[in-house]
């Protein structure tokens, strides 16, 4: 079987050369590359075709979000799995709601990275370290302090969620922005509890919050 190919994108070179030398020694993993800024990242995901992206939240020229968002639209089949020094939910929950595979951060244990990478390889989705688990859950739990009942317009944007619409066609539907759109989305994912789409789609199944047949397995939501 083929070694995992992996991108490590980090504006940091000395955090690249740390990764580097983590993942050095992982039987069936090779990285093929690193990139500093998010045009470079660009590039080498268009050249390199890696089978991982280690990325960045976070590089001088453009968000991990925006990376994500073009390395779609240029028909990039790598999986994205964060790799940041934010252990701020909104950071966690727009990486995985744009499509990363998982979310990690930089003092995890080496361990946990190569898991990571060989997992996300594999096609899991959703994927983060116990420690982000942790972090989310006291996240979460402070937040139930908040409303939790979702508006009727959520309950639109969610219903759209559920079969499948991306953030444009859910604008278009709605005759709302797409930034609208998003903030929308925020607000469900925080009173769902969940930090994705995928999530947010199979508990309004779930919860019988709108009537649909769903099945999610081994499908890839649509990102905008």
């Amino acid at each position: 079987m083929a070694d995992i190919r992996v991108l490590i994108v980090d504006d940091h070179p000395i955090i690249c050369k740390g990764i580097r030398d983590l993942l050095a020694p992982a039987v069936g993993i090779t990285v093929v590359g690193e990139a500093h800024t998010g045009a470079e990242a660009l590039q080498k995901i268009e050249e390199l075709k890696p089978d991982v992206v280690l990325l960045d939240m976070k590089l001088p020229d453009m968000s991990g979000v925006e990376i994500i968002k073009r390395a779609y639209k240029i028909g990039s089949n790598s999986r994205i799995l964060g790799l940041s020094g934010y252990n701020d939910r909104e950071f966690i929950s727009q990486l995985l709601t744009y499509g990363a595979s998982g979310y990690l951060l930089k003092d995890e244990m080496p361990e946990e990275i190569v898991e990571a990478v060989r997992g996300v390889a594999h096609g899991e989705v959703g994927w983060v370290s116990r420690k982000v688990a942790a972090l989310l859950s006291q996240i979460l739990l402070k937040e139930q302090e908040g409303g939790t009942e979702l508006t009727s317009r959520e309950l639109d944007v969610l219903n759209l969620v559920v079969e499948g619409k991306t953030n444009n066609q859910i604008g278009i539907a709605l005759g709302i922005s797409v930034k609208t759109v998003e903030k929308h989305l925020h607000a469900i994912f925080r009173k769902l509890g969940v930090v994705s789409r995928v999530e947010a789609a199979i508990l309004a199944v779930q919860e019988s919050l709108v009537k649909k047949d769903l099945n999610v397995a081994g499908d890839r939501f649509p990102q905008d």
